[in-house]
Parts: structure tokens; sequence; C-alpha cells
């Protein structure tokens, strides 16, 4: 072994076969030591995935190691990426129709057979070990993590749950409420919390790797116990209590209607979980039903939509410094999440105090994102306040994030005329305002366009990477590049009053005001596009986005638009005039002194056409921005509305939902829409070449 592959096997001399170092998908080996080293590394990839042909190869090599035992067998990568990111989801639709339970049966006999096998068997993990990959470590008798790794199950987000041993080999290894919080969530586990958990047995430097795997072998890294809860958790009746408490706090995050998967691991954990056997024959049975499910194909489908908005952003940027102007909190947060991501950052702002807040929030960031000190550091010397505009100068990309008016923006770009380094781009991040009138201000109209990112920027992955008229072929380019290098998720759009995200999201906020004024109250309102699916109804959003600048954005497409909107609420103009402006002045609609609202009414009494007022706006104009070529296809519709506004992910996106629903049944309540309620519901013309 050579190379990077050599250094992660901790330096080890490898007496190889004749086959070489890299058959397959694994390099192996047993060093002078008889350890049995089994490196990882998928062909044609730089990510390790699990699949069928992985799984079949480790056959093949556990079965050599039962034919000669060796001193002890380590398992790891031999990629710079990681550990493994889990099963290979391109393969589930085939597994659906082509037996997916015996395919699951396969794979479980091979990890039982390394559980087995009559030697220490060690699993190393750098990176992310998720899904299947963290399945195969739970095999293994130790588990090592070099600082950084994380562990986490994300089949809950694909509408499944663990397939090849988690839901019985996770739980007895740590407390199984731990392990059954991690499974439901999908959230993950970073180093130390693994380690504080005993999901890792040992956390090391890569270069004391093989010192660990001595130490293993000797048996000197002992597991941490489970404790008194894990033999409470024993007896059926202590286990159906906390059965019902996870279900309850389940159905709120995670509606059963919509996302059977997490309800379905808690059944299986209540009736098997003190009997391994029948837990994973359940575990079999239970994962290969779920593929067959409509949420399941769905949230797959978001998937692939994420990794088509994700390949949009491949490519080199040339950008190695950005200047962003405003200090407010989007520009804050693009300026952290370029630093975090390697850019050398500088931040102007007219005012020196937002200048330290930004600097105070980015280190809260860090720490979200779950940097390291030595990470968080190198973050923060990578971000300059920069009151003066000194980085101007050398910047290839300025980023504008000033309040949304446009004789500020002009302002700013007339002072920028003289001070831009030849081939450095200019991007507003105006949410409301014309490209192409703002490019008429800019210094060089072929290197100026939208980029439109969305509140909370370090938690929303979508950035709309707007074209005027006049924006070149290498600037859209470099945009979307610059997006894909700080981790975001660029979607191609045209210039078009709203975009593609707040064209169809201000109809469905407007709607929801109309409906105030009409006196259905906001709970009833939020609880309708809850039961939907949406992550928050439409009166929370509007104070969660700003009700000054939900008003603003409403204003400029009415007097943008060609198509009629809802007349704009008097109760919204109250309360901006008022200064009541939502989350961030504390009270809006709603009171926020208590955190976010999560309204759940009875609708039984609500109007009979609510859900469709609130969601069939959205979707006309969804299909309006397809019909004016704002947007590239109905797939990066969908992947932009559910990665911006979270609409219903187990739906697949509001043209999949429209699909499934069937456009005729579509267009004909938006006609009876029309009828009851006025134009702003009539049918746009696109839905015509829909079929």
């Amino acid at each position: 072994m050579t190379g990077h592959v050599l250094k992660f096997l901790g330096e080890t001399k490898l007496e190889l076969g004749a086959a070489g170092p890299h058959e397959g998908n694994w390099r192996a080996g047993r060093d002078n030591d008889g350890i049995f080293w089994l490196a990882l590394d998928k062909a044609d990839t730089g990510t390790n995935t699990i699949s069928e042909e992985v799984i079949r190869e480790l056959e093949a090599h556990v079965t050599a190691a039962e034919a000669d035992l060796p001193k002890a067998l380590v398992i790891r990568s031999a990629k710079l990426s990681g550990f493994a990111a889990g099963a290979d989801i391109t393969s589930f639709d085939s597994m659906s129709d082509e037996g997916a339970a015996d395919l699951l049966k396969k794979g479980h006999d091979v990890l039982d057979r390394i559980e087995a096998l009559n030697c220490p068997t060690i699993c190393i993990v750098h990176g992310a070990a998720l899904g299947a990959g963290f399945e195969l470590a739970l095999a293994c008798d130790t588990r090592i993590a070099t600082t950084g790794a994380s562990f986490g199950f994300p089949e809950v987000q694909l509408g499944l749950h663990p397939g090849l041993g988690g839901t019985f080999r996770l739980p007895a290894l740590i407390d199984p409420t731990e392990a059954m919080t991690l499974m439901l969530t999908g959230k993950t586990a970073h180093t130390r919390k693994a380690k504080s958990l005993g999901i890792v047995d040992a956390v090391v430097e890569e270069r004391h790797v093989a010192a660990a795997v001595q130490a293993a072998v000797k048996g000197e890294i002992k597991p941490q116990s489970q404790g008194l809860k894990a033999r409470a958790l024993g007896f059926d009746q202590a286990r159906s209590l906390v059965a019902r408490q996870m279900r309850s706090q389940t159905e709120k995050k995670a509606p059963k209607a919509h996302y059977p998967a997490p309800h379905a691991l808690i059944d299986l954990w209540e009736e098997h979980g003190d009997d391994r056997a029948e837990m994973q024959k359940g575990e079999i049975a239970s994962f290969a039903e779920l593929l067959k499910s409509e949420t399941s194909k769905n949230l797959r489908r978001v998937f692939f939509l994420r990794q088509k908005l994700k390949d949009a952003g491949r490519g080199e940027d040339g950008i190695a410094h950005v200047h962003v102007i405003g200090a407010g909190a989007m520009g804050a947060e693009i300026a952290a999440m370029a630093a975090i991501k390697g850019k050398r950052v500088t931040l102007g702002d007219v005012e020196t105090d937002p200048l330290g807040k930004a600097l105070k929030h980015a280190t809260e960031i860090c720490k979200d994102k779950h940097l390291s000190r030595i990470e968080t550091r190198d973050a923060l010397d990578r971000l300059m306040p920069d009151p003066k505009g000194y980085g101007i100068a050398s910047a290839d990309l300025i980023i504008e994030a000033a309040p949304e008016k446009l004789d500020l923006k002009e302002k700013i770009y007339s002072g920028l005329k003289d001070r831009m380094k030849p081939g450095a781009i200019l991007a507003s991040n105006t949410s409301s305002l014309s490209v192409d009138s703002l490019a008429t201000h800019a210094p060089d109209k072929p290197r100026f366009a939208g980029l439109h990112f969305f509140n909370p920027v370090s938690k929303v992955d979508l950035v709309e990477v707007v074209r005027g008229s006049a924006t070149d072929d290498a600037t859209a380019n470099r945009l979307a590049a610059f997006c894909g290098a700080i981790g975001k998720l660029p979607a191609r759009v045209a210039d078009y009053p709203g975009f593609v995200v707040n064209r169809a999201l201000t109809p469905y906020l407007m709607e929801a005001m109309v409906l105030m004024d009409e006196g259905v109250s906001k709970e009833v309102i939020d609880s309708a596009a809850l039961r939907f699916g949406m992550p928050m109804g439409p009166v929370t959003l509007a104070d969660q986005v700003g009700l000054d600048i939900g008003l603003h954005v409403a204003e400029s497409l009415r007097d943008s638009l060609d198509t009629p909107m809802a007349e704009i609420s008097d109760t919204l103009r109250a309360k901006v005039d008022a200064g009541e402006l939502g989350k961030k002045t504390g009270q809006g609609f709603y009171d926020w002194s208590d955190g976010t609202p999560h309204p759940d009414e009875d609708l039984s009494d609500a109007p009979e056409d609510l859900t469709d007022r609130l969601i069939l706006p959205m979707l006309n104009a969804c299909v309006e921005v397809l019909r004016e070529g704002v947007a590239e296809s109905e797939d990066q519709v969908d992947g932009a509305m559910i990665f911006a506004t979270g609409f219903a992910p187990f739906r697949g996106g509001p043209m999949h939902y429209a699909h499934a629903r069937g456009i005729s049944d579509i267009t004909d309540r938006l006609k009876a829409l029309e009828q009851a309620h006025g134009p702003r519901f009539a049918p746009d013309e696109g839905w015509s070449t829909l079929g």
C-alpha cells in the first residue's frame, strides 16, 4: 500500500498477495504481526458507500479470515474523505423491485460473521461513518476514532430506519434511549459525544492509530458498560412506557401519516427490544416494506435533487478573497460561512458595532458546526472586519448585502467603480429588486449578478444565482462554483420578480394574511399548513422572515407582475407601522418571547378550502416561473422550494406533488377558487403544457 493509504494504515507494512494492493473495492493484506487489514476504497469515486458489490467482496475476505484466522481483523477506509457515507442509494429502487429482504439478509450474514470471528475485530474511523458504514463499525468488537470522526444514522431522512443491524446493535452497545434518539432524529454524534456515549472506545490522532490497534489486540482498550437504565429497559413494561413517550415526541415533529419510518422503528424496539433474533428479523422485514412506501420514494427523490444542485456548483471559482458589504444578519452569516469554508473574507459596514457582533456570531456558528478550536481559530483569522473597505481593491468577489433600498445600492455601486480590481465580480444579495435594474449602476455589467442567500445562511443551503441579461457565462459559472465551495446548493435562475423562491412563497404568505382578515385564526391557518407537511405555518414563517421584509417583497411583486396577487393585508401594514416586525422584535403576529410557536389546532371548523387556498397559489407560481423560463426545470423548482423553504419533503417537491395529485385536479380546484375568491387563483397557462 502506498501514499495516503499506507499512512492511513498507521505506516504498517503489509505482505500483500500476488493480486496486489487494490483488488475490487477493498485493499487487503496481513502485516508482520499477523493482523489482517481491510481498507475500503470503493472504485471510481472519492467517497465510500456500502453497495451490494462491496458486501460481496467483504464476504470473500471474511471467508479468508475464517479459514486462516488472523491475530486480529482491522477495518478502515483508504479514502481521505472519511469512512463510509452509508448505503449506495442508487440501488434502492432496484432493491424495492428485486427482493430487498433477501439482499438485506445477505448483508446481515456477513456482518454477523465479522461479529462472530474468534479474534479481535477493530474498526478505525476517520471522518464520517454513516448508515451502513456505521453498522459495519458496530459489527466490530472495538471502535477507534481519529479526531473529527462522526457517527450517525441518516436513514430517517430517506423514509427508512437502519437496515444492516443498527436497530439492535446500537441499543445493545450504548444507552438504548440515546441509541433510539440518534436513529429517530438522524442526528450525528461527533467525536467527543461519540466517546461519551460509548460508541467509540478510544480517540487518537492518526499518527497513533497503529499503537491503538496494538492496545486493542492486547485487550487494553475496555468498552464502557451500559448501566442500569439499559437493564431496566430489558423489561417489557419499562420499554413500553418509554416507547409511548417516544411516539408522542416523534408525532409532533414527524407525523406517522407523513413519516412512517420512525414510528415503525419505535414499534420494533418496543416489541422486540429484548430479543435480538426477533429484532433482526423485524428490522429486515420493516426496512423492505418501507422501501416501497411513497414517503421513502419521495425522500430518496429529494436526496437526488440535492445531488443535482450540488453538481451545478462543481468547478473552480477562482475566488480566494471575498469582500462583503453590510454586516447585518445576512452579511454577517455570508461572511462567516465563506471564512469557515476557507475563503479570505473582509467584512465592511458603515457602523463598527455590527462588525463586532458579526465576529461574535461567527464564533457561535463555528460551535454549531462542531468545528474544533483550531478550525475555529483559523476561520476567525480569515474573517477580518474592514470598516474602511480596504479589502475591496483585492477582492475577487464583492457581495453587497445592504438593505433593500435601490438608492442605497446605487450609491454603493458608484463608490466601487474605481476601486474594484479587473476581473472581480460584484453580486447583490437582493431578494426582491431586479438584477437588470441594479446592473445599470454596476461598474461592470457582464460581471454583475444576483446571489440570493436565505436567512439564516448558516442553516439554509440553497442560494439563487440570478443571471441578468448582461451577465456573462464565466460570471454565472464562477458564482455557482463559489456556492459549491462554501457548501451551498446553487439554483441558477433568471432575473424575474421574486426570482423562483420568493415568487412562489409570497402568494402563500399573503393568502394567510387575507385569511386572517377574513377572521380565520392564525393558529388554524398555521395548523393547516403543518398538517399538509410544511415545517412551519405561513404566519409563523412571515414572523420569522420579518414582516417588513415580507411587505416589501409583496409590494415589489404586486407592482412588477402581470398576474394579479392578493390585496396586501391592512393588518400586515399596521403591524409594520407599529414596529411589530416578528421574531427580530419579539412581537409580530405571534409573541416570540417564549420561543418559536407550535400551533396544533382542531381544523373541524376551518374553511373547507383552507389548505388549497394556501398551497395551490404556490404551485401556480411555480408553473409560472417554469413557463417564463426563470427556472431550468421542474426538478430545479422542487429542489429550490424544498431546500429554501422546507416544502413538505415527503411530497417530493411542489411540482412532483402536482403530478401525483393530478394536473387536471389542480387546475379544476384553481378554477373553483377563482370563482369563489377572485382572479388571483386563475390557473397559469403553463399548466396546459405539463400534461
